[in-house]
């Protein structure tokens, strides 16, 4: 498999990871049952990917990377009216951000022609008929889990009269909904999805790869089985919601027999497509569910649509495009995948576990950096008005490796406005009047003087410095509560700072008991914007640079609005768990 230019490298030294799915793959590969590995990932382009379905795809990259096998990207794109380029074009842009590459590019409209042929083939056997039964008739037919369904009276047809109809609905004579092609196979069936289910549905609708050519389109189940056979993929991973589907997905894959009946792939050859049709497996795994959020594709769609949020991308929503622009990195996606697990049982995972992943991930990587974002004026008076100085501070405490840089000092200084209390409450460690606070790597300062404006608000604090109390002099040494941070008023550059936090307020937005929806649970305070003030180096970060304000939490440059000029900065996540308290 090639491997993208920041492609997750081989890792020699990593445990053995030992879920079932790897297992199975190891004893295919022992047995000879397999001699190469080909997994595909098969997103459908109606929508942006979200945060599920990072594990899905670290799982088919990874496990064909692990096993040195091929993993294909391949668009499923058998629904036209409900698919667009720009969710191709972004699914591609989420699987490379991620760290993979895909072997070979394909979508399930490159085999239409093949996927007739096959649905001709089943006709031609008895095993497929064209029902004239209307939608909601079919349901009626259908039965309910207690009670079996009746076989439509269409069910009997000859194959003649079957093989004229569906010719004709290729042709395009009927409109839409007119007519279905079903398989026939038990409307007795205890599952609901082996009761003569569609395999074709009649839809004028020009598609984005195939134009007008086709007015039936395949229906999933039946493309997605047959697009896993002509690709000879070997382990089929889907979520549990298809486990139910697995005898269906198996009854095309064995009727249709593509390996026995190698004239229904000539369409392919004839267009020099690579083949390797053969059997594939189906594996099941429980999905990724995380608390606080959504991730019906309808209802993301709709939070865009209906303006709920800042487009796709928000840093509010769990697409991938949103939580990238948020901050968090592939690297904190992947551990949370590897921590999350590979099981058969359905679970609800919480939501510090994804922002414990990103906080791992950028305490070892990220640079630290100062900046304030509800300023107040420290004036030292006991420093010339024009004293200015550099100050060296590591760029990371625990990694000498990304080395230092110069802090600018002078006698004008912002400083967190909660870093000062004129009363102080019980236990309080920064600044009062009279009091004393460390100024990050500049020594220990005491407000001698509170300034406040006609209101009575507190508008600037005038303080001396200890000049024996910087980093390494003997005058450090003594003990002082706290510690704050600053940046210097002369040199800072104004930044807007966007503070996010979680979309919803409530564990299960989907819950709608009580007449209440995820709409009226979104957290008013998701997003809230102020002016900050950086130091220069924060300020000429690249676009999508991770760093630590320290004491304030990691911060991400807006990978779209973020200029050296005109920093922009999305918090990614809090130093520590804020709604643990919460809960």
């Amino acid at each position: 498999m090639t491997a993208a230019p920041d492609s997750v490298p081989a890792d020699t030294d990593a445990p053995v990871r030992r879920d079932f799915i790897r297992q199975i793959v190891r004893d295919d590969l022992a047995s000879g049952k397999h001699t190469a590995i080909r997994t595909r990932f098969p997103p459908e382009p109606n929508g942006y990917l979200h945060i599920g379905h990072a594990k899905a795809i670290c799982l088919d990259f990874g496990i064909a990377q692990e096993f040195d096998g091929r993993c294909n990207l391949r668009f499923d794109d058998t629904n036209p009216a409900k698919e667009d380029p720009e969710f191709v074009t972004a699914i591609q842009d989420d699987v490379r951000w991620l760290g993979y590459e895909w072997a070979s590019l394909r979508h399930a409209s490159d085999y239409f022609e093949v996927y007739y042929l096959a649905a001709e083939k089943l006709v031609e056997d008895g095993h497929a008929f064209v029902c004239d039964l209307t939608a909601e008739q079919v349901r009626e037919y259908r039965g309910s889990l207690t009670e079996p369904g009746r076989n439509s009276p269409f069910r009997e047809r000859s194959v003649e009269e079957n093989l004229d109809l569906f010719r004709r609905m290729r042709a395009g004579e009927f409109p839409d909904g007119a007519r279905t092609l079903r398989a026939k196979i038990d409307m007795a069936s205890g599952n609901i999805n082996m009761r003569d289910p569609a395999l074709y549905r009649i839809k004028h609708v020009p598609h984005q790869n195939t134009g007008d050519a086709w007015p039936i389109y395949p229906m999933y189940d039946f493309a997605h089985a047959l697009g896993d056979a002509i690709e000879g993929i070997t382990h089929s991973l889907c979520t549990l919601e298809f486990e139910d589907h697995r005898p269906l997905y198996d009854w095309c894959v064995d009727n249709v027999d593509l390996a026995a009946h190698p004239q229904l792939l000539a369409p392919l050859v004839a267009r020099g497509l690579p083949i390797e049709a053969g059997k594939p497996r189906q594996i099941e795994f429980s999905r990724l569910n995380i608390n606080y959020t959504v991730m019906s594709k309808r209802k993301l769609t709709t939070l865009v649509t209906e303006g709920l949020v800042d487009g796709w991308d928000d840093p509010r929503m769990y697409t991938l495009q949103g939580l990238r622009r948020r901050g968090y990195t592939p690297a904190s996606l992947r551990l949370l995948v590897e921590r999350v697990g590979i099981s058969k049982q359905n679970s609800v995972i919480d939501f510090s576990v994804l922002e414990g992943a990103l906080r791992e991930d950028l305490d070892a990587h990220a640079p630290r950096r100062m900046a304030v974002l509800d300023p107040l004026k420290l004036v030292i008076t006991n420093l010339p008005a024009e004293h200015e100085e550099a100050l060296a501070f590591p760029n990371h405490p625990k990694d000498e490796s990304l080395g230092v840089r110069q802090v600018p000092f002078a006698s004008e200084l912002w400083i967190e406005r909660d870093d000062f209390a004129e009363i102080p409450p019980k236990g309080w460690k920064r600044l009062v009047p009279g009091g004393e606070a460390r100024l990050r790597g500049a020594g220990i300062v005491r407000i001698d003087e509170v300034v406040k404006d006609g209101a009575g608000d507190i508008v600037e604090l005038r303080a001396s410095l200890d000049p024996e109390s910087r980093p390494g002099m003997e005058g450090a040494n003594r003990k002082v509560k706290g510690t704050i941070h600053w940046v210097s008023a002369r040199h800072a550059v104004a930044a807007e700072v966007r503070l996010y936090d979680r979309l919803f307020v409530v564990e299960n937005p989907d819950d709608e008991t009580g007449g209440r929806t995820y709409r009226d649970h979104i957290n008013p305070d998701s997003k809230r914007s102020v002016q900050g003030w950086v130091e220069p180096a924060a300020a000429g970060a690249g676009a999508e640079q991770s760093l630590q304000f320290e004491r304030l939490g990691y911060f991400v440059a807006d990978r779209h609005d973020h200029r050296a000029e005109r920093p922009v900065f999305n918090r990614s996540v809090t130093l520590r768990d804020t709604w643990a308290a919460k809960a």
